[in-house]
């Protein structure tokens, strides 16, 4: 049977103020904490928000002892930042809850390291997937790339004081239309955005119509777009007040809104060490430079781990039947290349630095490498090589 290569393909995104995200920012934010006093710290949190509630979990061990106290004002400073001062989730007089606890000395025996006994092993099995196609400059989904966009660009204006009565829960959802395999045109949009009570529905419509006609290029909306925003009528009550929150539950879209494999792993409030994390940013590395060194036009990679062992157990690549070299043969390039144990992914993409919070809202890939040292698994400094070595 002939696949299908004309169809309408989804995806969505959630903003900063969504429950879930905003765990995802705490956890992350009390990881780098962490990392800021002792870069080798082994950080494990979880979060959880409701009405008027914040809980952390989790286990760390750290040479730096930091106190419940600085945990907390973290946690405060996050929230404030995300920009919730509301009735029922308020930075200043919401409850946060500290329980964190040490790592399992189980843990700690299989992932650290023993001289030149044993090296640095993987802090738990699975599996983990990267990604890339060439639908947009930044080599990610069509449908994800642009649903982030929206939701950025929303957020970036309320913070800027640049529209009134938008709060911080948001969501949005971009379908396209895909003739041949490729993104042509947008075929809907929807946008939901808590608001203040005196905005009205004609206001909020107003603000966010103008905000995806910033986020989009023109050539892929038209009269056929349709549009739907606040489709409920309503959207006072948001955030932690209208559903519960927990670390790790948008990992879809943190990564590329369903357009490939997902391991399962979430990332958010993990240390490098867990290969949840940082085999899923060298994964997405690695497919990121083989289409952009023009060897496929869309790429996944697969590696798996076991606990305490430091070498992949299986790296996997794939195509999509766009390849124009062997996927074997980029296999074995790709092992002699890159040093995929738990430590050389740290060392190669710089992961032992406070750069997480910042991941953990709109989208982990898709962004630019900061000078800070974040989102360097978006780097293109592999293309050269491969290049050389499949010279087309």
């Amino acid at each position: 049977m002939a696949k299908n290569s004309n169809y309408l393909f989804t995806s969505e995104s959630v903003s900063e103020g969504h429950p879930d995200k905003v765990c995802d920012q705490i956890s992350d934010s009390i990881l780098d904490l962490y990392l800021s006093r002792d870069p080798v710290s082994r950080v494990a949190v979880e979060t959880l928000v409701t009405t008027d509630l914040v809980v952390v979990s989790g286990e760390v061990r750290s040479a730096s002892e930091i106190s419940k106290e600085l945990i907390e004002k973290t946690v405060r400073s996050t929230v404030r930042e995300i920009g919730y001062e509301q009735e029922g989730f308020h930075w200043e007089t919401m409850e946060v809850k500290i329980l964190l606890h040490e790592q399992s000395s189980d843990i700690a025996m299989g992932v650290d390291s023993d001289g030149n006994l044993k090296d640095e092993g993987a802090g738990d099995q699975g599996i983990m997937f990267g990604y890339a196609c060439n639908e947009t400059s930044e080599l990610m989904p069509a449908p994800i790339f642009y649903s982030h966009k929206i939701l950025k660009l929303l957020s970036d204006k309320r913070h800027a004081g640049l529209i009134e009565g938008i709060l911080p829960d948001s969501k949005s959802q971009v379908t396209m239309i895909y003739k041949n395999n490729k993104p042509i045109e947008v075929d809907s949009i929807v946008v939901s955005s808590q608001h203040t009570e005196n905005c009205s529905q004609g206001e909020i419509k107003k603000i966010i119509q103008k905000v995806i006609n910033e986020s989009l290029p023109g050539e892929l909306l038209s009269d056929q777009t349709s549009y739907i925003i606040n489709p409920t009528g309503n959207f006072v009550i948001g955030g932690p007040v209208g559903d519960t929150g927990l670390t790790g539950r948008k990992i879809i879209v943190d990564t590329y809104g369903g357009s490939a494999p997902h391991g399962g792993g979430a990332f958010s409030g993990k240390d490098p060490t867990k290969v949840d994390r940082s085999a899923a940013y060298i994964s997405r590395y690695l497919a990121k430079n083989v289409v952009a060194a023009g060897l496929s036009d869309k790429c996944t990679i697969q590696l798996s781990y076991a606990i305490g062992l430091s070498e992949p157990l299986s790296i996997y690549a794939n195509f999509g039947d766009t390849g124009r070299i062997s996927e074997e043969n980029l296999v074995e390039f790709l092992s002699d290349l890159v040093d995929l144990t738990p430590r050389g992914i740290r060392e190669k993409l710089g992961l032992n630095k406070p750069i997480y919070k910042k991941t953990a809202a709109y989208g982990h890939f898709g962004r630019e490498p900061d000078q800070d040292g974040g989102f360097g698994w978006e780097k293109l400094d592999l293309v050269d090589a491969l290049s050389n070595e499949f010279k087309q």
